[in-house]
């Protein structure tokens, strides 16, 4: 619900966020980079289909690797323990040996599989995939970011912004915090606070912050009370009543909170906000009509943002904000 803005188990798998401004600021746009419009740094969440019913050509495409080792290990496109030299040897032997070459040059049917391979090797050994390679940043910068392998991916994700790519997903997990809680806060709280703010501060500064969204997100809170009895000994379960999410950039205007919940944070007291409101929210303002037809593969009408017909529970958009 909170990446499709619609509820799950109907008639329909709806695609995420990313898969529709994919659609719309991707391919329907014409966008032509060789890095498809969709990343995923560096797991896919793995919970539900990304693309849903607009199909694979919308799934993003996951990194794997981990930007904080020495060599961002990319796949597909930045491989461990070979050089971009040993690439490009490797590469020139097989023209020399390729006896079908000139074949598929000259037949049609073959030529789009013989630009496929070419477009492949422009990712991995032009300028296109060297947008993964973080040796080219400062040593200063990538330290304000912090060398963990989230604050490296609000890194790469900012290079990605600025190369032009339309979405980009940091999941970070290990916050699903039933046992000790409050340990794992002290861990991961810090290594949040620092990529975050460095992403926001780099972004802003090198005027890229009023074009783009962030979007800090879980997929629930964390129980109000904490379970101090075993075998939790300190622990928040999963609490979907009240959580919140933190917007900036791209429109939205900062230093401000929607919505309050109650004195113990169990209930929301004041401007309910449901996944949809934000998620039509970030599409308004990314210029994306809310009333286009996404395809459908049986012919459907499905709009991009939920219709009162559909019966899903909104408090409206966040035109306190916007």
């Amino acid at each position: 619900m909170v990446q499709t803005g619609r509820p799950p188990g109907g008639r329909d798998v709806y695609p995420s966020v990313g898969a529709v401004v994919s659609l719309f600021q991707g391919y329907h746009a014409g966008y032509q980079g060789l890095i498809p419009p969709y990343i995923v740094l560096t797991q896919p969440q793995g919970r539900f289909s990304e693309a849903g019913f607009l199909g694979t050509r919308y799934k993003p495409f996951a990194t794997g690797g981990d930007p904080a080792q020495s060599r961002f290990a990319v796949e597909g496109v930045v491989a461990q323990g070979i050089s971009d030299k040993q690439q490009k040897s490797r590469r020139e032997l097989l023209k020399q040996v390729d006896t079908l070459g000139q074949v598929m040059k000259d037949n049609s049917s073959l030529k789009s599989f013989d630009q496929a391979g070419e477009q492949a090797y422009d990712l991995i050994l032009g300028d296109a995939g060297k947008v993964f390679d973080l040796t080219q940043e400062k040593n200063e910068l990538r330290d304000s970011y912090g060398r963990t392998t989230f604050g490296q991916a609000c890194l790469v994700a900012r290079r990605l912004v600025e190369r032009g790519v339309p979405y980009v997903t940091i999941n970070y997990g290990g916050w699903d915090t039933h046992e000790q809680h409050f340990p794992a806060m002290r861990r991961k709280l810090p290594e949040m606070d620092r990529g975050m703010a460095t992403l926001l501060q780099d972004l802003a500064g090198r005027g890229l912050l009023d074009s783009t969204i962030v979007w800090w997100s879980g997929e629930f809170g964390r129980t109000p009370k904490v379970a101090w009895e075993a075998p939790w000994n300190g622990g928040r379960h999963h609490f979907g009543q009240v959580f919140c999410a933190v917007v900036a950039g791209g429109g939205f205007k900062g230093g401000r909170v929607v919505g309050a919940s109650d004195e113990t944070g169990e209930q929301v007291k004041d401007r309910p906000v449901y996944p949809c409101d934000l998620i039509a929210s970030m599409y308004e303002l990314l210029g994306i009509d809310l009333n286009a037809k996404l395809p459908h593969p049986q012919g459907l009408e499905v709009r991009v943002a939920p219709t009162a017909a559909e019966g899903v529970k909104t408090g409206g958009r966040l035109k306190e904000i916007m």
